[in-house]
Order: structure tokens, then sequence, then C-alpha cells
């Protein structure tokens, strides 16, 4: 009778793994249709918080040597194969496996950098779930190739949580890895159609070079040009198609880190979602997925927050509007984000050689000109092979904590205000180019971005200091107006002109990037 139970009980738990092998899609209010995801809202928790900082890194940043790394070190000639060849030896050899098997993250703290983050004025985190190098940043049980098995041998997204929950800041995971299957195809030249009988004997012996590679296929057409992936992003113009094992094995990865880690954000580097225009089932799922497991948490409500580029419309209304590097020319109807850097996606160090950060004074303009047009900023902040940020990094954070505590009530909780700007940038057009890349303004002291908290306060920052004394507020010329305050200083005179609110700014400016007004109204 034991025996029986006993092997009954087996039966039982073996069939019970097999119906677990594809993680379920959670079902409730949001069914996988555009028409029901069209029943999100944005939160109001992510619409105050208007800042998050993102910490783009993976086993790429081990070669320190720019975004793309896993990619175009396998394009002979082009610079980043020419520095592998040097540094590491030849691809074929020594591919994007080996770079995995090298990365220690010896010297991260991801308690110090999101404390240090937190500081600074971030009111979100995004860790990188996985890249196009198709390599997952956590415990994943479908993709062997992942962080705790090889490299650091951490949980890299689990420890990131940890540091957010202790800090109280929302966690947001970025997912990239859907485009893999024809990111790698130039690998195929060297050492990406091995297999894991080839791997006897070697480092990496019982590892399947397929789960990481995936180019056991007919490649995509031109894919021996670098460029020619830019044409087949959007599952077109030649990309070859991913098989339905590999859009499912990306589907179980996303919605089991999903189910582990509780993400309040999700990222997509993706046209809309993961495989839109060669099978749109697969991010409908997930995004489904997504919704219901945070409404079951949260009263019905998904309280939790998805990004994806190049959004039509009916998009839109099921989900967020991502801008990479660049910045509507106006204001949007919706809430929407914008994710940028201060350097390369991943830790370059050449930009560090050069002096090529973004200053912070560049990141807190980008930041009030996005906020001003109903937008969020995601800012990067490249980490190095061993898991620390430089000293010239640091010191740019350090700049933006300097102007964040003085004005952040300019930045937390507001809402666009009748006009959001004023000057010659606001007046001139600065079209998007595909999914943004329009980054790089030059405002000047003429160039004005308001919001408003309230129905009494509005908040006009100029984006670079003008000379001291009478300063028109043109977009004010019609309010009644109580009192003007310059944040961080005191209070200003000012009269109501024929042309607009005259403020009078002193000499001593309370710091150098950018001057917040705070005006009441009557």
């Amino acid at each position: 009778m034991r025996r029986a139970t006993l092997l009954a009980l087996t039966l039982a738990f073996a069939v019970g793994l097999q119906a677990q092998d594809n993680v379920p899609v959670e079902t409730g209010n949001y069914e996988p249709t555009w028409e029901s995801l069209s029943q999100w809202e944005c939160p109001k928790w992510f619409r105050d918080t208007k800042f998050g900082i993102w910490a783009h890194w993976g086993p790429q940043c081990q070669a320190e040597s720019g975004d793309w790394y896993a990619r175009n070190m396998y394009f002979p000639g082009e610079w980043q194969n020419r520095f592998h060849v040097e540094h590491f030896g030849d691809p074929a050899q020594y591919g994007v496996k080996e770079l995995i098997r090298d990365w220690k993250a010896e010297e991260w703290n991801p308690d110090e950098l999101v404390r240090l983050y937190k500081e600074a004025g971030a009111q979100f985190f995004m860790t990188l779930g996985q890249h196009h190098d198709n390599f997952d940043l956590w415990d994943s049980p479908y993709q062997e190739w992942n962080s705790v098995n090889l490299g650091p041998k951490r949980d890299i997204v689990g420890e990131w949580a940890k540091a957010c929950k202790k800090y109280k800041l929302p966690l947001g995971i970025s997912m990239h890895g859907s485009h893999a299957w024809t990111w790698f195809e130039a690998a195929q030249a060297f050492d990406a159609n091995l297999t894991k009988a080839d791997g006897k004997g070697q480092w990496w012996e019982g590892f399947d070079p397929q789960e990481l590679y995936a180019q056991r296929h007919t490649p995509s057409t031109g894919w021996q040009n670098i460029r020619s992936i830019h044409n087949q992003w959007e599952w077109k113009n030649g990309a070859s198609t991913p098989s339905q094992a590999y859009m499912q094995k990306f589907q179980n990865r996303v919605l089991q880190c999903i189910n582990k880690y509780d993400p309040k954000v999700l990222y997509f580097d993706d046209t809309v979602l993961p495989f839109y225009g060669c099978n749109d089932q697969i991010g409908l799922n997930i995004l489904s997925h997504f919704y219901n497991h945070s409404a079951k948490r949260h009263k019905g409500e998904a309280d939790v927050v998805a990004t994806g580029k190049i959004l039509k419309e009916n998009h839109k209304q099921a989900m967020m509007w991502d801008v990479e590097r660049g910045i509507p020319d106006r204001c949007q109807p919706m809430p929407w984000q914008t994710c940028t850097c201060i350097g390369s996606w991943h830790y370059d160090r050449g930009i560090y050689n050069r002096n090529g950060y973004k200053s912070a004074a560049t990141v807190i303009r980008m930041l009030v000109d996005v906020v001003s047009k109903n937008g969020t900023l995601l800012l990067s902040i490249p980490v190095r092979a061993n898991g620390t940020i430089d000293e010239k990094e640091r010191a740019i954070v350090g700049d933006i904590k300097a102007w964040m505590d003085i004005n952040k009530q300019s930045i937390y909780g507001t809402r666009p205000w009748k006009t959001f700007g004023e000057g010659p940038v606001a007046e001139a057009s600065n079209p998007l180019n595909a999914q943004g890349f329009n980054e790089g303004i030059k405002y000047s002291a003429r160039d004005v971005r308001y919001v408003q908290k309230g129905k009494s306060r509005v908040y006009a920052t100029i984006m670079m200091w003008p000379e001291a004394g009478d300063f028109t507020l043109k977009a004010l010329k019609d309010e009644r107006v109580k009192g003007v305050r310059l944040m961080g200083y005191g209070k200003l005179k000012f009269r109501q002109a024929p042309d607009g609110l005259v403020v009078t700014l002193p000499a001593k400016h309370p710091n150098e990037i950018a001057p917040v007004l705070a005006i009441t109204l009557k």
C-alpha cells in the first residue's frame, strides 16, 4: 500500500512538472487583446515619480567598449572587433560565452548604488533583465545561461530588488532578449553554431551554446552587413522568423521573472512588444499576465507600467510610449517616458577617457523639458565590468542631487500646465527620428518650461541663468499672481506688465544649472 501510494505520488508529481513546463499566463480582467488591455491607466504613483535611474549592466560590460559589443565584435574591421581581437583574441575561440565566463562583478554593491541614486532624487530604479545577448541576469529556470550559473554567480535582478525594497524604490526590469535570434547572426561565422556536444572537455561542458546564441537557423537577408539589423528590427525586410520554441521560451522567461520579482515597471526594447509583427500573441500574453498579476494584488487595478517603442494611438491606450534618447517637441496628452544615458548604453572606457559624458546640467534640462510635456525621464548611469561606477559619473550624480535638493518640488507630483513652455526651442520644430534620437537640444536663457501643482502653484524653470535683473514670463501675462519665490533663495520682486509677468532675478545663484520660480496664483 505504501509503495503504491508512493508510486502514485511520484507519477502525480511528474505530471505536475510536465504541466508546468510553460509558465501559465495569469488570467483576470485583462485579456490578451488590445481592446481588453486598453482598460489600463497609468497609475498615479508613476505619474508622480518623473525620474528614474537605470543600471544597463551585463556581461557585455566586461569589455568596457560600448553598446552592442556582443554583436559588433563579430564583424571583422569594425572598431569593437579590432578591440576584441587585440584584447581577447579571435571571436571563434573567445566569443560571447567567454565574456560571460570572465565577467565577475567582483566589486558590485547594489545596496550602496541604490542608496546613492535615491539620495540623488531617483523615484524608481531599473535593472537590465537581459539584453540582446540573451543572458538572463537572474536565477532563470528557463535560461541556463544566467548570472547565477555563470559569470558573477549572483542573482543580479534579485539583489537589485532587495536593495530597492530596503530603500523603498519601485523596481523596474528591462527585457531586450527577443531580438537575439537575428542580433547574433554575425556570430554564425565564428562560435554561434556550436552545440552542447561540442562542449565535451571544455569549460562550458554541460551547457548548450544554442540556448545562448540561438543560431541553428537560416540567417536573415543581408546579415553580413552590420547595419542590416536596423532594417529588420520590426521583423520584416528579410528578417529570419523565430521558431515557436524560441518565442515560447522568451515568454516563459519573462513571466517567471514577473512572478518572482514583482516589478512595477516592465521595459521592452521592441517596436510595441516582443515579436510584434511576426507573432503578436506573445507580447499580448506577457502584457495581460503582467497586468493581471498586479491587479490580483491591488484590488483589481493594474498598478504597474509597461513600456514599448514606436506605438500607435491604440497601443498608447494599453501601455506607455517610450522614446529613446529623445523628447517630443510638444506636450503629450498621455503620460510617456524617455530613456537616455549619460554615455553609451553599455560602459565605454573611451567615453570616460575623452570626458564624453552628459553633464548634470544637460540631464537636468532634459528632465525639466520632459516633465513639462507630461513625461518621465529614465536615466542610465553606465556600470563598469567590476560593478562600480567611475568617479566622473559619481560627480555627475552628485551635481544632479545638488539641483534636486533645491528644486525637486518642481518635478515630483507635477502636471502639465496650460502651456509647456516658451522661447526659441519651444517655438521650433524638432521631430523624432524612428523611436526618438533627437536629443542634444541647445537650450538658452530665453527658454522657459512650466508645470503646475494643484490649482494655485505654477513652477517656471528658466533653462539657463539669464543676467540679473528683470525677466519676463510671457505665458503669465493674463494670470493674477500672488507671489514669486526663487527656489533655494527666497521671495522675488515682481510686477504685471502688458507682455507678461516681470520678475527681478538676483545676482546670487542658489545653483548654477537652472533657476526655478515657484509662482503662487490668486
